[in-house]
């Protein structure tokens, strides 16, 4: 897709006739909306609109796809895979205005919220309710982005992800048109699960506007512990015998001692610099006692030290703050870089084998890459440290990360996790899914035929056409 200029001029006159001062086109509201926080070079929209209604978002929809004018939704920036650059123009569509929660319905278990509406500012709304939204991400992400990009986190081990956490959407479509994707009820068998589609599809078959999400109950009691191992080995399988014993964890994360040691420059811990396990327990005072006894005797065998047990909820939330903040604490460790941020899930018996080849990668590389994992799930992270103004930086990133993924695939693991495709993982997508990426093509074009909304992403209809069908994503 071609933008012609005086459509794409037409185009911006109306939405600003639309949307007056919140349609902008100033250069460093622009450059704001240019780029995530990934190594992606940024690429500013022409122009960025404030919508306050999903009755605006219609509209705006309507006329960009009058005049073949590209739409992307942005939250609130901390995506990791490029997902926000407007590397074809356009119009980035920032969801910050639509930040009302709808309703809670605290005897059913969930909430609505508008697209622009925090987990955080979710949760302090609930504090008086004895109930909480359980997926933590880490940054305090937009519903819409969490939505769109099937966001996890440090608790996704005994909650979920936002696949399971989503019990219904307002989209609106790429021709201006809304629908609601399901009811509020636990469950339904009436017709294809449009819920399901439209999470993780980052925003390139519409646009989010509104979301239905469970909530859980405040648990009684909550235990934090910190464990140190002298080989990395033992930490895994530490993670993967708690698994397969059935302890009920709520979080169990994984940090390198590369990572550790970043975390305890930058929060100010004084941790040792070794692989450590980081662990939450959440039920009622027995159980959370019995839990971390059965734990405890696991980790112990597997030559487990320096145990420490955080019950006091302030220095537990110290603990996992600093554990959110490992990405920025990965990028102090070499001022002015940017992470070429990579993540992969593997089978939970595969995930020792796979965290270990990927350790002795990193030896052989002069890129610093700590690691940090919800391995719980079988899912880890690098930040590679790069130059983004050094080629042979970038070559070396993109080996080590083409190595992980490659690796991961074998082990019939998946080439992001969590982290989502958008123009970083789209590459990869065939040799996980096969055919199963021209189906998702056909999908697009069924929804978006005009290829305007987050065009590129996931899957590439210009680059499939060029090719003459089936080809790179």
């Amino acid at each position: 897709m071609v933008l012609d200029p005086s459509r794409r001029d037409a185009a911006l006159q109306r939405l600003q006739e639309l949307l007056g001062e919140r349609c902008s086109t100033a250069q460093a509201v622009r450059d704001h909306h240019a780029r995530d926080e990934s190594w992606h070079p940024p690429q500013a929209p022409d122009a960025v609109c404030y919508p306050e209604s999903t009755r605006e978002v219609q509209a705006l929809v309507e006329i960009c796809a009058e005049h073949r004018l590209p739409v992307i939704p942005f939250g609130a920036g901390t995506s990791l895979e490029g997902h926000l650059i407007a590397d074809r123009g356009g119009v980035s569509v920032d969801m910050s205005r639509m930040n009302r929660i709808q309703a809670v319905h605290t005897e059913d278990l969930d909430a609505v919220v508008e697209a622009g509406v925090t987990r955080k500012q979710l949760n302090a709304h609930l504090r008086d309710t004895g109930l909480f939204f359980a997926v933590d991400p880490g940054a305090d992400a937009t519903f819409g982005g969490m939505a769109s990009t099937r966001a996890s986190g440090t608790n996704a081990v005994r909650y979920g992800t936002m696949r399971e956490n989503v019990l219904s959407l307002g989209v609106v479509l790429a021709d201006g048109r809304f629908i609601r994707t399901a009811r509020r009820a636990r469950k339904s068998a009436a017709g294809y699960d449009l819920t399901r589609l439209f999470v993780g599809a980052e925003g390139t078959l519409g646009v989010i506007t509104e979301v239905t999400v469970r909530l859980f109950g405040v648990p009684e009691a909550i235990s934090a512990a910190v464990v140190s191992y002298q080989d990395l080995g033992d930490a895994v399988d530490t993670v993967i015998q708690t698994i397969q014993a059935g302890i009920p964890v709520a979080r169990i994360e994984l940090l390198d001692e590369v990572q550790l040691d970043a975390v305890n420059r930058h929060s100010h811990l004084d941790l040792p610099v070794m692989p450590t396990l980081l662990l939450e327990f959440h039920g009622s005072e027995a159980s959370v006692k019995e839990q971390a006894e059965e734990f405890g005797a696991l980790a112990r065998e597997h030559r487990g030290t320096s145990f420490r047990w955080e019950t006091d909820p302030t220095a537990r939330n110290e603990l996992w703050r600093a554990r959110h903040d490992a990405y920025y604490a990965a990028l102090a460790l070499r001022p002015g870089s940017r992470g070429w941020v990579t993540d992969v899930c593997v089978p939970i018996s595969r995930l020792a084998e796979c965290i270990l080849a990927t350790k002795e990668d990193l030896a052989g590389s002069p890129l610093v890459a700590p690691l940090v994992g919800h391995v719980g799930d079988g899912n880890f992270h690098l930040a590679i440290l790069v130059d983004p103004a050094r080629p042979e930086e970038l070559d070396e990133a993109r080996r080590l990360n083409d190595r992980l993924i490659a690796r991961a695939l074998a082990m019939d693991g998946t080439c992001t996790g969590e982290h989502g495709v958008g123009l970083g993982k789209r590459r990869y997508l065939v040799d996980e899914h096969g055919e199963g990426v021209d189906a998702m093509r056909q999908v697009k074009r069924a929804l978006d035929p005009l290829d305007i909304m987050n065009p590129g992403k996931i899957v590439d209809l210009r680059g499939a056409a060029a090719a003459g069908g089936p080809g790179a994503p």
